[in-house]
């Protein structure tokens, strides 16, 4: 039986120190545009560390909050804390055992790649993996971010079509293609990637 969950974004965000000084926490500003529009469960969690990293996704795991958004910079290999590197290998076997029913997002450079989605999505019970292919600028992807949740917070829950088409319309809007990896217990490899009509590769 799937694990009940709760329709709530836990946050959890780690930039490097030049961003810190510059403010350029999206994550921080996105918790705070989802309060302002009435998501006051919202939660929001600022980390530097590895070892602060695998404390949040406990947290996360005790919540029961239903999806995760992980802001940070990566590359098509791994992920960065402000000082420490971690493997997707490392992510998926930090996030494996609490990934039944939730979906994650993430708002990193190249982070919702295939290299990604194989240490998430087959066999943990995790419905999604979904964020920028490319590179994009701090600005539109804040803004990317607080409109995707904006809209799909109107709808009742996350349903797979319900979220190819918002992913659709904003990619051709801020003119970025996203990834969109799912789920799938009919492929051998235990996800499909959705495709984006605009930026199908």
């Amino acid at each position: 039986m799937t694990k009940k969950t709760k329709p709530e974004l836990f946050i959890i965000e780690s930039l490097d120190l030049e961003d810190e000084d510059a403010g350029r926490q999206e994550g921080e500003i996105l918790s705070r545009m989802l309060r302002l529009a009435g998501k006051s469960g919202t939660r929001y969690y600022y980390i530097r560390t590895k070892r602060e990293l695998e404390e949040m996704i406990d947290l996360f795991d005790e919540s029961d909050y239903r999806y995760l958004h992980i802001s940070c910079h990566a590359n098509t290999r791994g992920m960065a804390t402000t000082f420490d590197n971690i493997s997707f290998a490392e992510l998926g076997e930090m996030l494996a055992p609490c990934l039944e029913g939730r979906r994650v997002f993430v708002s990193a450079c190249q982070m919702a790649h295939e290299n990604l989605a194989k240490q998430l999505l087959p066999q943990t019970g995790c419905y999604s993996l979904i964020g920028p292919q490319n590179a994009i600028n701090f600005d539109d992807a804040a803004a990317f971010w607080v409109a995707f949740y904006q809209l799909m917070f109107k709808e009742r829950s996350m349903k797979r079509e319900e979220l190819q088409r918002r992913v659709r319309e904003l990619s051709a809007i801020f003119e970025e293609p996203i990834n969109y990896f799912a789920s799938s217990q009919s492929r051998a490899n235990g996800y499909v990637r959705v495709r984006n009509k605009r930026h199908a590769s």
